[in-house]
């Protein structure tokens, strides 16, 4: 064997050539938050709170555990940024799919361009609602407390629609005296039940077929209506 063989290979493994660890690429921070807050959205979603560590959240992300501690100080700070995240991206785009309440309008063309815009909504975003409607046992209250307080900021908006349409709409001598609030409570609910369903089992009810059978119901409620 020749000298220039002898020295070109190496004698053990530890002069083998070290393969060097991948780097994730350098990128703007607020840009690195955001992947970081999806790969945190995704390990909820898909594991539960009880599996949420920055661990999990890096390996999701592909980075390593230094790049997750210079975007964020700990893993609280991570999650309360993910929440205010998503509650903006949800409350803002929830009230975005339903018609201004204070504009007046048939009440049937109103509820149909709702269930139109809460069915993209659900369609486009999964993920979050996911995490608002199918919420994992494991949900801290800290939480779950600020999802409720958003329905109930929900509720009182349909509720205000539904007090505006009664009294434009309802002929207080012939027709059933109906509470607004109490209605709102019962729309939101039948609303949060056709979400789950649109999210567990896709297809089961087609969004033309529920804005038929909302609008024969608001025509049943409010005949001055139709």
């Amino acid at each position: 064997m020749s000298y220039a063989a002898k020295v070109s290979t190496p004698s053990s493994s530890s002069e083998r050539p070290r393969k060097r660890r991948p780097y994730a690429p350098r990128l703007p921070l607020a840009q690195r938050r955001e992947q970081l807050l999806d790969a945190a959205l995704f390990v909820i979603v898909n594991d539960g709170y009880d599996r949420i560590s920055i661990d999990a959240i890096a390996t999701r992300a592909g980075v390593a555990r230094a790049v997750v501690y210079g975007a964020y100080d700990n893993l609280d700070a991570l999650l309360h940024a993910l929440l205010d995240r998503q509650q903006v991206r949800a409350f803002d785009r929830l009230l975005q799919s339903i018609p201004d309440p204070y504009v007046p309008q048939n009440p049937a063309a109103f509820v149909a361009e709702a269930v139109r815009g809460m069915s993209a909504m659900l369609r486009d975003d999964p993920d979050t609602w996911r995490l608002i409607l199918l919420p994992p046992g494991n949900m801290p209250a800290a939480v779950r407390d600020r999802i409720e307080a958003d329905r109930e900021r929900f509720r009182l908006r349909v509720e205000a629609w539904i007090s505006r349409t009664l009294a434009t709409h309802s002929d207080p001598k012939s027709a059933p005296r109906l509470d607004a609030r109490v209605l709102a409570h019962a729309l939101v609910a039948c609303a949060e039940h056709f979400g789950v369903l649109a999210l567990t089992d896709p297809g089961r009810f087609e969004p033309a077929h529920l804005i038929e059978q909302v609008q024969v119901m608001i025509g049943a409620l409010l005949p001055q209506a139709r």
